[in-house]
């Protein structure tokens, strides 16, 4: 555990990276200085909630706890994609719930094997990067959709009037945007422990954890942020794709 002085000195580069931003004009200042005081009231927060929630071990605190937070990781993706479409919210939070609770259903049945299912020390942190990934790959996927759609209104109905379905017209489109949606966790995934090791396997070998165990942890969560991200972008680019067609087959612009 970091102690307080060390924290203070993880602090100062923040300070110098704030006074370097003021010393160029760059006119991050104030962003840099906001998201450091924000980053230390939020990990401090959550810290002392984890601590209650880890005491606690009560399923219903547990599923509250994730609850909160695929609310949040909702809000986010779906502010990033568009607020005008139709029935946007539920489908973002369908995707990344239905991507999220498959993911640790099978992780947790087949892999881990806990004594009890909600054990929050394995529930909450698989959840929360499970969440996390699943927001950022709806988020591009989502809004790479939407664009694509409303810029390409001619392609479309040119599709739509040679007789075409709606699913056929825009094949090509969400095939793209899953593609997109994608592509941070395959990098990821094709450079890990060449280029860079993950935020997780880093703290379990800062902590003491044996390499081997930790790389092996690792490949699971690299393997669970894959399914998740493809399962929740294609059911949300499905989603996104039947609110631009109305009940006869014609293209809807948002």
């Amino acid at each position: 555990m970091a102690s307080p002085w060390q924290i203070l000195w993880a602090l100062g580069l923040m300070a110098i990276a704030i006074g370097l931003s003021a010393w160029q004009r760059l006119g991050l200042t104030w962003d840099l200085t906001l998201a450091t005081g924000r980053t230390i009231l939020q990990l401090v927060v959550v810290g002392y909630v984890l601590a209650i929630v880890f005491e606690l071990k009560n399923p219903v605190v547990v599923l509250a706890m994730l609850g909160v937070m695929s609310l949040v990781a909702t809000i986010v993706a779906r502010n990033r994609i568009s607020r005008t479409i139709p029935a946007i919210t539920p489908i973002v939070a369908s995707s990344m719930l239905t991507g999220m609770l498959l993911t640790l259903v099978y992780t947790l049945l087949f892999v881990i094997q806990p004594r009890t299912w909600y054990d929050p020390q394995f529930l909450i942190p698989l959840g929360g990067i499970v969440l996390g990934n699943a927001m950022n790959a709806a988020a591009i996927a989502g809004e790479r959709l939407v664009s694509t759609l409303t810029s390409s209104q001619l392609e479309i109905e040119t599709h739509l009037s040679l007789g075409a379905t709606p699913q056929q017209a825009v094949a090509r489109y969400r095939r793209d945007a899953i593609k997109a949606g994608l592509i941070p966790t395959v990098n990821t995934m094709m450079v890990v422990g060449l280029v860079t090791l993950p935020g997780i396997m880093t703290g379990q070998l800062l902590s003491g954890v044996p390499p081997l165990v930790a790389t092996s942890y690792q490949m699971v969560i690299m393997f669970m942020l894959a399914f998740a991200t493809l399962v929740t972008t294609l059911l949300l680019t499905w989603g996104i794709c039947r609110q631009f067609f109305n009940a006869a087959d014609q293209l809807i612009l948002w």
